[in-house]
């Protein structure tokens, strides 16, 4: 990236600090609505998500998935014998495709005309934005903060990059760990102990909730839990890491159950335990922008309390998913624009997890239906008699469908099973647009796929499911 050639004197209409999936389509929205737009980026384009996250780890989970259908050669007719996967190789893939995505970014800012800068950013005042590597001051008229966020840890425990890690030097490693101990059994965590598992590490995942993915229905983190077991992955939940000690060989971890401790040893201990909003020295209160444990308060157009200043992404401490900072990002713009904006509904955006099983929900879970006193129904579809789940030889899981008994629209969606991911968007939509179940019922799925298990589900929600 290189850095912009203006003056001091030169004022834009939007200047947008953090060029992850929020900050990058902030900017190409702001310039596309006319705004004179630059943006600020301390490391890469595309942040987090396409440099150290969601795409770099879905090509090593790509590469983790020929490697899982390799082993089932006997199901589909064929023998594969001394088969040797290697692990630098799919590391390689993984950065080439995290480049190759961030080099799109770039000509995409680029074409939109969008100003970039290389260097760390703070607010000099509330209509400055200062280049601190340069001490280039950029004024404007509006500021967009996307600064995004960095792994949390324990406290106590002191991540060194080498032994104790976290995501990010996880997918910074080219060699794979004979074992591992994850501690966190969210997204993260499933998808790190897949990865590995799959390669062949010795992998075991510590929770401190009483389930895996606890933010999900818990419908699906049963099944999904029974899955990852299946598939040679230990689990322990419940639990409370005292210390993770580091040894000549690894690490050594001490859990705790009630008054009874264990020691789990590994090769690494992986922290994968959420994340904290980058918002330290960003120059954000002196700015008066106001914020709430660290996070910045935001109202429906992603304004903060300064009023020209707005915030989106992770910062925002709604939901840590590079498509809803995206989705922030639009709405930052047009408010900066002066557009009329639409209203965020936080529970009706997809949640995905790529793991041993996928997992996708969208809308309440059961529970929150329950807090909320609704009265509604929930059915099942398995993707048991699905046609084409039993021809990939992944026909486990299901799909949990909730409706409100008196509406009739639709409140939820739960879903576990192959390709789920790829199906939750459709549902999304219906919930957003707030169909009932009756006018969902009326369209035709095509034939063969997965995706003829939400119809079915559907037809059950109205009480005439054919293949149930």
């Amino acid at each position: 990236m290189m850095k912009g050639a203006v003056s001091d004197m030169d004022e834009f209409d939007v200047v947008v600090i953090g060029g992850g999936p929020g900050g990058y389509v902030a900017a190409a929205r702001s310039s596309q609505l006319g705004l004179k737009t630059a943006l600020v980026e301390k490391e890469q384009l595309g942040g987090t998500c396409v440099n150290w996250g969601c795409i770099p780890t879905k090509a090593l989970l790509r590469n983790a998935e020929v490697v899982h259908l390799l082993s089932q050669g006997r199901a589909f007719g064929f023998q594969c014998k001394d088969i040797s996967a290697d692990y630098a190789s799919a590391h390689s893939r993984s950065r080439q495709v995290a480049r190759r995505q961030g080099k799109r970014v770039e000509v995409l800012l680029k074409n939109r005309n969008v100003a970039l800068f290389t260097g760390e950013a703070r607010l000099a005042d509330e209509t400055t934005v200062e280049v601190l590597s340069s001490g280039q001051k950029i004024p404007a008229k509006k500021i967009i903060v996307a600064t995004g966020s960095k792994p949390s840890c324990i406290p106590g425990i002191i991540p060194d990059g080498e032994k104790i890690i976290t995501s990010r030097e996880a997918l910074q490693m080219d060699r794979l760990p004979s074992s591992a101990v994850i501690v966190g059994a969210g997204p993260i965590g499933m998808e790190f102990a897949t990865l590995w598992s799959r390669y062949g590490s010795d992998v075991i995942i510590l929770e401190r909730m009483p389930r895996v993915l606890p933010l999900e229905d818990a419908d699906i983190s049963v099944e999904a839990e029974a899955h990852f077991r299946k598939n040679g992955i230990r689990i322990k939940t419940g639990v409370k890491v005292e210390s993770i000690v580091k040894t000549r060989t690894g690490v050594e971890v001490t859990v705790s159950k009630g008054e009874e401790k264990e020691m789990v040893a590994a090769e690494i201990a992986l922290i994968a335990t959420g994340f904290a909003p980058n918002t330290a020295l960003l120059g954000l209160e002196q700015a008066g922008v106001a914020m709430t444990r660290g996070y910045v308060d935001i109202d429906a157009q992603m304004s903060t309390s300064t009023p020209n200043i707005y915030a989106i992404g992770d910062i925002t401490g709604r939901l840590n998913l590079a498509h809803v900072a995206s989705a922030q990002g639009v709405i930052a713009a047009e408010a900066a624009a002066g557009l009329r904006t639409n209203q965020l509904i936080y529970e009706n955006i997809p949640r995905c997890v790529f793991g041993v099983i996928e997992v996708a929900s969208v809308g309440l879970t059961e529970s929150q239906a329950l807090e909320r006193k609704l009265d509604f129904i929930t059915v099942r579809s398995p993707f048991v008699p699905n046609g084409k789940a039993l021809a990939l030889n992944e026909n486990s899981g299901f799909i949990k469908l909730m409706a409100d008994k008196k509406s009739r629209k639709l409140l939820g969606a739960h879903m576990i099973g192959s390709h789920v991911t790829e199906m939750v968007a459709g549902l999304a939509g219906m919930i957003t647009l707030g169909a009932t179940v009756e006018q969902l019922t009326q369209a035709v799925y095509p034939h063969p796929t997965m995706s003829e298990a939400v119809l079915e589900g559907l037809h059950a929600l109205a009480g005439h499911a054919i293949h149930l």
